[in-house]
């Protein structure tokens, strides 16, 4: 009697009609086509490395640390803040809401340069005590830089 049980329980799994759709699991298997992707736009951190890497000479380092602004095309000022650690030879970036230095106004400037560099107060006082002046409020760079390199 088990035996028939069992044979009668096989053939009625057989006859069972096969799951709808809608009860099937999805099977995932996309045939992907091997297009070289388009290039993407490097992403904001990548790009202020870059730029620093090209300008960062000009920094001023106070300890191991320094602040810088970006332009931004977007807002059509340097409106981009980050604050740049050196550990062990490494820079490391954190983007920051506003300059906590003072930005240097004073040297040649580069209408090319696409950042401004920030100083400490104690620097600042340091350079005005030797006689120095810096450049008047409207020669700071306001205006985009000038794509020469």
């Amino acid at each position: 009697m088990t035996g028939f049980l069992l044979g009668a329980a096989c053939v009625y799994a057989h006859l069972r009609p096969p799951p709808s759709p809608a009860e099937a699991p999805a099977v995932t298997s996309v045939a992907v086509a091997q297009t070289p992707a388009a290039p993407t736009p490097p992403r904001p951190l990548s790009t202020v490395e870059a730029v620093f890497a090209e300008w960062g000479e000009r920094a001023s380092w106070t300890g191991n640390l320094t602040e810088i602004a970006l332009w931004s095309s977007a807002a059509g000022a340097f409106a981009e803040y980050y604050e740049i650690r050196r550990v062990g030879g490494q820079l490391y970036f954190r983007s920051i809401p506003v300059l906590t230095r003072r930005v240097i106004r004073r040297g040649k400037e580069d209408p090319s340069c696409p950042l401004v560099f920030t100083e400490t107060e104690a620097e600042y006082r340091e350079w005005l005590r030797h006689g120095r002046t810096e450049r008047p409020a409207d020669e700071v760079p306001l205006k985009p830089p000038t794509a020469t390199r």
